[in-house]
């Protein structure tokens, strides 16, 4: 290869790398240098935008599940103190990325601004939900969250944020609160992974697969049961840990079979489920839930993660332990469609309507 081709070729990989590097906001990590923006430990969140970002307002912040719970235990529930802390991420980190559980959430706003060259179809004023994580999107506030309560995982706020031509976003739908929206959104990509593996498993088996859903009366929980049965279960089983929470499930008709167990025990969670389930969907947002989730699935089953709580190492190690023939799947939190589905879920099963709602209500009333 001749100098002046090698230098031809020099040039065109240094662009494509920084397209790419643009595309997934490399150019928006500030430390450590090379890695991508979840990983970081601080973002850049300048608020001007290249061609292919867009700027969004934010109003309303969602943490997931898993972060809250641990910034409420840790603070023995202290408003104050969680609202610091959730404070203090966003400030040294540019993002809301929880140190601990390495999870954040998503958020809510309206396009200040977007690039001529942003792939994401958004225009000023489009009010949008972000389908991608709060650790990988660069965010400030400036109201020191003085709205926000700290007594849910909703939080209002002002400040911006900025998504990559990598991003995913979705413009609210018109007929819903933005709150019920954004509960709703924030989970999306349970339900419709659930449906894809139930209907390989029916495929593969040759009948509805039974499935078993840990966490089954959450937010998560309850789409993914909807999900299984329209995906062609032949049953479906809402595990969950209090009699309040197995009334109110029972009580929606999402499941054939509830039945109540500490998901962090896994003999009771095996004795509690009977028969071992084709696909166990586990959406519990505590450590520790990972060994009941194997032993209660069928040799040749397959185990799906969603809560940010799970310790990969002992679902692998645990399933070793336990001689468990399962396939073990990570919830990555997309999937084509799924915003859609979910929200559809939402609109034709009064079921799930009434557990947001209830639980918005009990938010508001801590």
């Amino acid at each position: 290869m001749s100098r002046r081709m090698s230098r031809r070729m020099s040039r065109r990989m240094s662009r494509e790398a920084s397209v790419i590097g643009t595309e997934v906001g490399l150019h928006r990590v500030l430390e450590p240098e090379g890695v991508l923006p979840q990983a970081a430990l601080r973002l850049d969140p300048d608020p001007r935008i290249r061609p292919d970002e867009v700027r969004v307002r934010v109003e309303r912040l969602n943490l997931d599940a898993a972060s809250y719970r641990q910034l409420h235990t840790a603070h023995g529930g202290d408003p104050d103190a969680i609202r610091r802390e959730v404070l203090g991420i966003i400030t040294s980190r540019g993002k809301m990325h929880n140190p601990v559980t390495g999870s954040g959430g998503m958020l809510v706003g309206v396009v200040d601004e977007a690039g001529p060259r942003s792939p994401l179809g958004l225009k000023e004023g489009d009010r949008v939900a972000t389908l991608v994580s709060l650790t990988l999107t660069p965010l400030a506030v400036d109201d020191g969250l003085e709205r926000w309560d700290g007594r849910s995982e909703q939080v209002p706020t002002s400040g911006h944020a900025i998504l990559f031509a990598r991003s995913i976003a979705a413009v609210l739908p018109g007929d819903l609160p933005v709150p019920l929206a954004l509960s709703v959104m924030d989970v999306c990509g349970a339900p419709a992974l659930t449906r894809r593996v139930v209907g390989q498993a029916a495929s593969r088996l040759g009948r509805g697969p039974v499935v078993a859903v840990l966490g089954a009366a959450g937010k998560s929980g309850s789409l993914s049961l909807a999900a299984a049965r329209r995906a062609g279960a032949g049953a479906t089983v809402g595990l969950v840990p209090t009699a309040e929470e197995e009334r109110r499930l029972a009580a929606t008709g999402l499941a054939d079979r509830v039945v109540r167990a500490d998901a962090r025990d896994p003999v009771a969670v095996a004795r509690a489920l009977g028969e071992p389930a084709d696909v166990t969907v586990v959406c519990v947002d505590v450590p520790g839930c990972e060994h009941g989730a194997i032993l209660g699935t069928a040799p040749g089953g397959t185990v799906v993660f969603f809560s940010m709580a799970t310790s990969f190492s002992a679902a692998a190690l645990g399933a070793e332990g336990l001689a468990a023939d399962v396939t073990m799947l990570v919830g990555n939190g997309y999937v084509p469609g799924h915003a859609e589905l979910a929200l559809d879920l939402l609109r034709t099963e009064p079921g799930i309507r009434s557990l947001f709602t209830a639980r918005d209500e009990r938010d508001s009333a801590q």
